[in-house]
């Protein structure tokens, strides 16, 4: 029997995009101390592989998928903010200028664990003060790495990307599937 995918996030984001692809999974939200400074990379990596391992103990037979993405700026990690005078200052911090949005994957099969990143840059136009409180207002900050959401409302905040849309979202799928392309088959 082939082992069930399990997620091991509460994003709502991964959720939808696998259902979107119709790939069958089971979610299974690790609850982890995550690293929050460091090296980008190497921390989106670290708290990813924390999460997959969390799941892996309760469910030790099947594939189990972690993800941590986050936004850098020169260096600096933007988490999730706390606040709607946290989302400001964040997006105010971005506004004109280009950051990466950074996303660790583990993919702990029982038999082939693997761990991988993906990179997306990110430019933002120059938001102005208005712009900045009018989408804070709308609270789609919450609960998102760098405080907005490309798929919402946040979109109006992005002059361009390059790279991955997904991985901004949340689940760098070309990334994830580079890892097992057999997910593809797990059909719902």
């Amino acid at each position: 029997m082939t082992p069930q995918l399990i997620l091991a996030s509460r994003s709502p984001q991964r959720r939808a995009i696998l259902e979107q692809l119709g790939i069958a999974f089971e979610v299974l939200p690790a609850d982890v101390e995550e690293l929050a400074a460091g090296d980008p990379v190497g921390v989106a990596r670290a708290n990813a592989v924390a999460k997959a391992r969390a799941a892996a103990r309760l469910r030790p037979e099947d594939t189990i998928l972690g993800v941590d993405t986050l936004v850098a700026l020169d260096g600096e990690i933007y988490g999730k903010p706390g606040s709607a005078a946290a989302a400001r200052a964040t997006l105010k911090r971005l506004s004109g200028r280009t950051h990466e949005v950074v996303s660790g994957i583990a993919l702990l099969d029982p038999h082939n664990p693997q761990v991988a990143h993906e990179v997306t840059s990110v430019a933002f136009r120059a938001l102005d003060d208005e712009l900045i409180r009018r989408y804070v207002e709308t609270a789609e900050w919450s609960g998102r790495a760098g405080g907005y959401a490309i798929q919402g409302k946040g979109a109006l905040l992005v002059r361009r990307i390059m790279g991955d849309y997904l991985n901004v979202v949340g689940l760098p799928v070309a990334k994830m599937l580079d890892l097992d392309s057999s997910l593809m088959l797990r059909e719902n």
